[in-house]
């Protein structure tokens, strides 16, 4: 699904944030990143997002060379990416309904079908009793999984976590990482960046490495697919 062939990328200041990196990540993974802060972690998956160009190599998501895409098939592509941001990026003035609901109608969904789908997400994700509930109303956890529920209400192939925990306690970090996980489960492929150690041995996921820009390990977890 996801091939990294090669790929190095240096910055204008010469920062060298990865190296050589050759990589693949097959349909309905669940991988975790990790790394200590400045290894390459985020660098890595603004590549699969073309937000950032490699100096060298290529990134390929399924056939398609990612950063060879015009401008309409660059679109298509990351509507067929949810993601998930640590600091949640809510609309503040809207209730958990509407946040998601904005999602759907930026791809141009019918209000039929943001009403038939909407309250679904929600209690997917444990939310229906916060439907009308303005982020500034809810917890740190909720606002993650509120969040969550944005980044998948369009059925994208592919959710990349960056850091989804990183502002949360240990109660809510597990809640978040049980529904990463259910959406694992039901087929979508899932990319998670952390510095968390227990959220990994929670996992039992594959586990790539990451040090100074270089793939150092690659492990599969005891509820990876074989």
């Amino acid at each position: 699904m996801i091939y990294f062939n090669n790929v190095s990328k240096v910055y204008p200041n010469s920062v060298l944030s990865l190296e050589d990196i050759n990589l693949s990540i097959g349909q309905g993974e669940f991988v975790s990143i990790v790394g200590h802060s400045g290894a390459g972690k985020t660098t890595l998956t603004k590549l699969i997002l073309a937000e950032e160009k490699p100096t060298t190599g290529s990134v390929f998501y399924h056939s398609l060379d990612i950063h060879t895409l015009g401008h309409d098939a660059m679109i298509n592509l990351r509507r067929r990416i949810g993601i998930v941001f640590q600091d949640f990026r809510l609309l503040p003035n809207k209730t958990a309904y509407e946040n998601i609901a904005f999602a759907m109608e930026a791809v141009g969904k019918t209000d039929e079908e943001i009403a038939s789908d909407v309250p679904h997400v929600l209690e997917l994700v444990d939310l229906s009793n916060r439907v009308y509930h303005f982020p500034h109303q809810m917890s740190g956890g909720e606002k993650q999984r509120l969040a969550i529920a944005r980044a998948i209400i369009n059925q994208p192939e592919l959710i990349i976590a960056d850091e989804p925990t990183g502002n949360l306690d240990p109660v809510n970090t597990l809640e978040v990482i049980q529904i990463l996980k259910k959406i694992n489960d039901l087929g979508t492929t899932v990319i998670l960046t952390t510095h968390n150690k227990d959220v990994i041995n929670a996992l039992g996921k594959r586990v790539i490495t990451l040090e100074k820009g270089k793939i150092i390990k690659d492990e599969k977890g005891k509820h990876s697919p074989k």
